[in-house]
């Protein structure tokens, strides 16, 4: 016989999405489950961190999330913070086990001279930004400047090179911020150089990303930094055949002719920001150049050399790393910026924390894809079947009705599942008055009103 289980989990992103499609698949449980999301808007960095000219990532994920959000064992409690409306001690105590699926809020820093001037931005503010996050919308970014400068090339490095040069046309049919595509069409920016401190056989950006740079219109990229490896040097580097791909792809764009009318991304290869320097905001980036050495066990690394150049550009953003935040109540790994745990369990200096579990980024840290989640909701959630049939939980004190008495008591604003499709409906009709796939409300005030609009249009009927 199933065993009924009343669970919070604290998030609505992927990781905690795909926590929830595991509960309800499982057989051993019979799962209801109260999602709570600081944000009236659910599914997390598939809204706010794709890119928008990625439409069909975010329409896979989205059907599949939908899925499980429907389902009748499953609510939302949208615009609820935890640790602020509501405190894990209160959870533990409302239900048999808590999840955490709260992401990363904060970014690794460069740890240089002149970084704290204005221009130098984290790549995650600027994502939020252009994807409508509500608290990024207000930012500015100065893009009268024709060169920017991005540290670090992984996936959301080229993602931001590819929004700073692509034409304002094409996000025009995206499903990008308004004030983001204001900021866009008075940009000035021509050149963004991309940044990578190691070489192009260990550059972090994957295939489909680097791609898809060719197919900008009017952009040239240019290889710059390190000669491109030969046969022999991939051979001996033992590279997948992921690698090989990318140095074929590399040698392709090398080949390319460039344009002077042209805007250019440039991926400058094993070269390290030193200093940034400008008179009240960053005018220019001092770069130190690495070299390639291998360690003792023919580990390639990075090492820095004396050389230095100097690189004009009027904004920087740094795409080194997301990094999980501290989480009131629970304990917490400064070095490695997630919520302590082992495999999933929530532990302390004592041992496991009853019935605390997490998931996502701040279970491992800030690596992966949207998908890598799967697998990571997967050994939590088994993690905690295995200690409810040892009989390891707490035993929830109060019933699902009272729970949702409780919230709406304390904090009047809470955003349910109807009210959070009827703003998913109103920025999808928007957005077919202009052929794109939705206009985002960006702000937490307009979200509310339009799920007090739909509230009171249903007490009507």
């Amino acid at each position: 016989m199933a065993l009924p289980l009343r669970i919070a989990i604290v998030g609505a992103g992927p990781a905690a999405m795909y926590a929830v499609g595991h509960l309800l698949d499982s057989d051993e449980i019979e799962p209801d489950i109260d999602i709570f999301e600081r944000l009236p808007n659910p599914w997390g960095l598939v809204r706010t961190g794709v890119a928008p000219d990625h439409p069909e990532k975010k329409r896979i994920v989205d059907r599949l999330f939908d899925f499980y959000f429907r389902d009748s064992r499953v609510r939302f409690f949208g615009n609820v913070e935890i640790g602020v409306h509501l405190g894990h001690t209160e959870l533990a105590q409302w239900y048999d086990a808590v999840i955490y699926a709260v992401g990363a809020g904060s970014d690794t820093r460069m740890r240089i001279p002149g970084e704290e001037l204005p221009g130098c931005w984290a790549a995650r503010e600027f994502v939020g930004f252009y994807n409508g996050h509500p608290d990024h919308r207000h930012l500015e970014f100065d893009l009268s400047c024709e060169r920017a400068l991005v540290i670090g090339n992984g996936n959301v490095a080229l993602d931001i090179a590819r929004i700073l040069t692509m034409p304002v046309a094409e996000l025009e049919r995206t499903d990008i911020a308004d004030h983001a595509l204001d900021a866009l069409r008075r940009s000035a920016v021509r050149e963004v150089v991309v940044l990578g401190r190691r070489g192009i056989l260990q550059a972090a950006f994957h295939n489909p990303e680097l791609e898809e740079l060719t197919h900008l219109d009017g952009v040239d990229v240019i290889i710059e930094g390190q000669d491109l490896p030969g046969e022999d040097d991939i051979l001996d580097e033992r590279s997948s055949w992921e690698v090989r791909r990318k140095v074929a792809m590399l040698k392709w764009m090398s080949g390319r002719r460039s344009h002077r009318e042209n805007k250019r991304i440039v991926l400058r290869f094993l070269a390290s920001p030193v200093e940034l320097n400008g008179n009240r905001k960053v005018e220019e980036v001092v770069i130190g150049h690495n070299r390639i050495e291998r360690d003792e066990q023919g580990i390639p690394t990075a090492t820095p050399t004396d050389e230095r150049s100097v690189l004009h550009a009027g904004l920087v953003l740094r795409a080194i790393g997301y990094r999980g935040m501290p989480f009131p109540g629970l304990p917490f790994d400064e070095h490695r910026g997630v919520i302590r745990n082992v495999a999933g369990r929530v532990v302390d200096v004592h041992g496991p924390v009853l019935g605390a579990y997490v998931t996502g980024w701040i279970k491992r840290g800030c690596r992966g894809v949207i998908g890598s989640n799967k697998k990571c909701a997967h050994e939590t959630v088994e993690a905690l079947i295995d200690d409810a049939r040892k009989n390891r939980l707490r035993h929830a004190k109060l019933s699902k009705d009272t729970v949702a008495t409780l919230i709406k008591r304390k904090h009047p604003d809470v955003v349910s599942r109807a009210d959070w499709l009827a703003i998913d409906r109103s920025e999808k009709d928007a957005g077919r008055v202009t052929a794109r796939p939705r206009i985002k409300k960006t702000d937490i005030p307009s979200m509310l009103a339009c799920a007090r609009d739909h509230a009171l249009i249903s007490k009507s009927i």
